[in-house]
């Protein structure tokens, strides 16, 4: 309880949480790029359904992480603030980045737009893909494919995704470092070696997920 209880604890409660979702942002990726190949995340959809109960605990593992991650990440936020004329002093010598300056803003859009990921893709009940089941569920077999490029026809909905990439590299982007700050994993000589490492592997995941719905809009996926 000790660590819950210091400000220290919570971040390294916050980190570790985020190394978690940066490792589920990583395979979700993989996964996600089997549209590219035929009849792919039909075969992956299928092997998921297969593992079920492994699914079911992931998906829980998942969702622990992430109300710990959003918890003690608004609640340190919120210490920081009260702690301002403090703050004050040293972040006039110190120089932040908007990404850092906008942790929180991007985590609670970042929140948001999964929530109705989730509801899209998963739960299925938005309006694009409710109206379409009975065409998508054929017996056993639900088309993920064609749900996925039904879905991104949609140009609202393609920009929708789009920004939200835009702002899980600015959010992946500060957090993979603080990780490394925050477990005490850096130094001054590999600070800038690690910044460099997290803009790369933000901008990976930014355009990895958003190639998805720009190719399927320019219909070279279809």
């Amino acid at each position: 309880m000790q660590l819950v209880r210091s400000t220290v604890g919570r971040k390294i409660i916050i980190a570790i949480s985020g190394q978690i979702m940066v490792l589920f942002v990583i395979v979700h990726l993989l996964g996600n790029s089997t549209i590219f190949v035929p009849g792919g995340i039909n075969a992956y959809a299928a092997h998921l359904h297969n593992l079920a109960p492994m699914v079911w605990g992931f998906r829980l593992i998942m969702f622990v992480t992430a109300v710990l991650h959003i918890f003690f990440g608004i609640l340190v936020t919120l210490e920081n603030h009260a702690a301002k004329p403090l703050s004050y002093e040293v972040n006039k010598r110190l120089k932040t980045t908007f990404a850092g300056a906008n942790m929180i803003w991007t985590g609670l859009l970042l929140g948001l737009f999964v929530v109705g990921h989730i509801l899209q893709f998963t739960a299925r009940i938005t309006p694009d893909i409710s109206s379409r089941l009975s065409y998508l569920s054929r017996g056993d077999f639900f088309d993920v494919h064609s749900m996925v490029v039904g879905s991104f026809q949609h140009g609202g909905i393609t920009l929708i995704y789009l920004t939200a990439m835009a702002v899980l590299f600015l959010h992946m982007f500060h957090g993979i470092q603080s990780i490394f700050q925050t477990l005490g994993w850096n130094n001054d000589r590999t600070m800038p070696v690690i910044m460099r490492v997290s803009r790369m592997a933000a901008f990976i995941f930014m355009i990895g997920y958003g190639s998805i719905p720009v190719f399927i809009y320019v219909r070279i996926l279809t």
